[in-house]
């Protein structure tokens, strides 16, 4: 058959390759599907599942123009999977107020699951990245997959890819691999720096710290607030969500000096911590 006709491509070669577009688009659909199931198999004893969706309480403080395909490489075809496994004594606040930043940025396709592990899970859990989205089985619509799974664990993990990818260990750590997906952390190494050592000095003396620790935090974000509204100067960041997730999970609100009062106040006023009050009670 030639491929040419008057100088034109011929309309039969011209159909065959639309039906070649067409069979292989349709393949990255199926893929994209088989790699949800083989997801739900490699989650360990996830024996119950309340598919979610939360779509972010209000509009992001963020404006970094990153998207998935530069931070993290080109995937066709596949959904790309965070997977957590978290002990539901210890919710990891940050990294929900993350979930909500990252679904105004993306479309995410989020998941809770219980783990045979654990025995009884308080209801605000089962529901604390919102509610169940209508498209949950079209994993091919979404950019970004986030399953949070409660599991007696001593420490959280998170895996990015199920497969090939050694756990990152720590709420700490998992919201800083989260945060860079907003394209959002600091370019200057100063400001960077900054940032690591206050989620730092709150995970380590805040939330696992003693009362005289956990008094010298708050002394400290106390001075620091009275110079700048958020702890790198102008501009909130992953300080002010762990540290503000960290005095919150404390217990410390009342009791805090008043610069800080004012820092949580601030941060209550952005919207994007509702999703951890209900947690607090």
């Amino acid at each position: 058959m030639p491929m040419y006709k008057n100088g034109e491509v011929d309309p039969a070669l011209k159909t065959l390759e639309e039906r070649q577009d067409e069979v292989l688009r349709r393949l990255y659909e199926l893929k994209a599907t088989v790699d949800g199931l083989a997801k739900t198999v490699t989650t360990p004893d996830a024996d119950l599942d309340a598919s979610t969706l939360s779509c972010g309480p209000a509009e992001s403080v963020f404006r970094g123009t990153a998207d998935l395909d530069s931070l993290l490489g080109k995937d066709l075809g596949a959904l790309r999977d965070i997977v957590i496994n978290a002990n539901p004594a210890h919710p990891p606040l940050s990294l929900l107020v993350l979930h909500g930043l990252l679904c105004q940025r993306y479309q995410v396709l989020s998941s809770v699951h219980v783990h045979s592990s654990v025995s009884t899970v308080p209801p605000p859990l089962l529901s604390c990245l919102g509610p169940r989205h209508i498209e949950s089985y079209a994993r091919q619509r979404f950019q970004l997959g986030f399953t949070l799974i409660w599991k007696d664990v001593s420490k959280l993990q998170m895996k990015f890819n199920t497969q090939s990818m050694c756990p990152i260990e720590g709420e700490a750590n998992v919201a800083r691999f989260l945060f860079r997906l907003l394209g959002a952390e600091p370019q200057d190494p100063v400001a960077a720096t900054q940032m690591d050592f206050w989620i730092d000095m709150a995970v380590f003396q805040l939330a696992e710290g003693g009362n005289k620790e956990r008094a010298a935090v708050l002394r400290s974000l106390n001075s620091a607030l009275g110079r700048s509204p958020w702890l790198l100067g102008q501009e909130f960041s992953l300080a002010d969500i762990v540290c503000a997730c960290c005095v919150l999970r404390a217990g410390q609100t009342a009791s805090a000096p008043a610069n800080v009062q004012r820092w949580l106040k601030a941060c209550q006023n952005l919207g994007h911590f509702d999703c951890v009050y209900p947690l607090l009670q």
